[in-house]
């Protein structure tokens, strides 16, 4: 990975936005920081989100948001209720 040091110096450049100066002269910069992040973060490839064919996303989404529950377990009901909303409420809510 390249160096994302850079010395006190900038030979009549801008000085760039910088994070931390370091007394030995280095410092940390934004743009080189963000730069090398872009790169890495471009290597990665992007995983598709889970769901089962009976789930709705968005089913799964109104329950976790409204009832405040975690996701494996609304998407646990909503299979248990084979993907009915409102039996899932239902059955969520009824003690």
């Amino acid at each position: 990975m390249s160096q994302q040091l850079q010395r006190g110096s900038n030979n009549g450049h801008p000085e760039p936005e910088v994070i931390v100066n370091y007394a030995d002269g280095y410092a940390y910069s934004k743009s080189k920081f963000e730069e090398g992040l872009r790169i890495v973060l471009a290597d990665k490839p992007a995983k598709p989100a889970k769901t089962h064919s009976n789930v709705k996303k968005e089913d799964v989404d109104l329950i976790v948001s409204e009832l405040e529950i975690p996701r494996g377990h609304a998407e646990r009901a909503l299979l248990d209720n084979n993907g009915d909303l409102a039996k899932t409420l239902q059955a969520l809510i009824t003690p």
